[in-house]
């Protein structure tokens, strides 16, 4: 069963194409990767997907229903998750108070329960926080929560990051070059934390130049180049693919 839904999706900017008539579809329970060059159109997709960039053409349904470009606060009502190519942690906030954040995408309290708290406020807001604990204790960084986030170190920030986007109760998690700036042991570590991810029912989209851990961990893959689809299929299949092999090596007889 389709969880995600894309077709047709083109974005432009000025004269240059960088996503031009792209379509697939990610099936749920799926890990399925994105990968390609540099330049590739691989983030400019991500951002239409997640709302935060508006296309030119083209839809994105998500678990049956079309999706509201430009809006990303509708895709998180939705289901939808993402991280980011470069950590965006909110400075002078705790790891858990940034992870609440993530929380606070399903709470019910509004404006003015902010400004009179009530009751049901108070209950509210401790349970955004043992979620965000229990996202933080799933990925092994709950002694991290009262340190402040952007003093943490890289791999440590990149955990707090995730934990915000799992805190949202994802069904869709959208990771955006998830091993980037990781050593060789982390990026490991987490291709067994994205399989435990999926485990808890929770469908994976990521972008990653990292082919081991992409080869490693992906059901499917989809290979992006000057934004076109060239290729997709299972991981086997890819590294085989000629096409693929030129747009990474480029061509011999060129």
């Amino acid at each position: 069963m389709s969880l995600l839904a894309v077709e047709g999706l083109c974005k432009s900017f000025g004269g240059l194409r960088a996503v031009h008539d792209i379509g697939f579809e990610v099936a749920e329970g799926c890990i399925k990767a994105i990968i390609g060059p540099n330049g590739a159109g691989k983030t400019t997709l991500f951002n239409l997907i997640f709302g935060s960039s508006v296309p030119d053409g083209g839809r994105v349904t998500f678990a049956g229903g079309r999706l509201t470009t430009g809006r990303p606060h509708k895709q998180v009502a939705a289901g939808m998750a993402r991280t980011f190519q470069h950590i965006r942690l909110f400075p002078q906030m705790s790891a858990l108070e940034n992870v609440m954040v993530g929380g606070h995408t399903r709470g019910r309290a509004g404006f003015l329960s902010g400004l009179f708290p009530l009751p049901r406020t108070h209950r509210e807001e401790r349970f955004i926080r043992d979620q965000a604990l229990a996202a933080m204790r799933f990925l092994g960084i709950e002694a991290l929560a009262g340190n402040d986030a952007t003093q943490l170190a890289y791999g440590e920030q990149r955990s707090v990051e995730l934990a915000r986007a799992l805190a949202s109760k994802p069904k869709l998690l959208l990771l955006d070059e998830p091993a980037s700036g990781l050593n060789m042991r982390e990026t490991v570590e987490l291709g067994k934390l994205i399989r435990r991810i999926r485990e808890t029912g929770v469908t994976v989209l990521l972008v990653e130049h990292d082919m081991g851990l992409v080869m490693g961990i992906s059901d499917e893959v989809m290979v992006l180049c000057q934004g076109q689809k060239i290729a997709e299929g299972v991981p086997l299949d890819i590294q085989k693919n000629p096409e693929v092999v030129r747009a990474y090596l480029g061509d011999e007889d060129a």
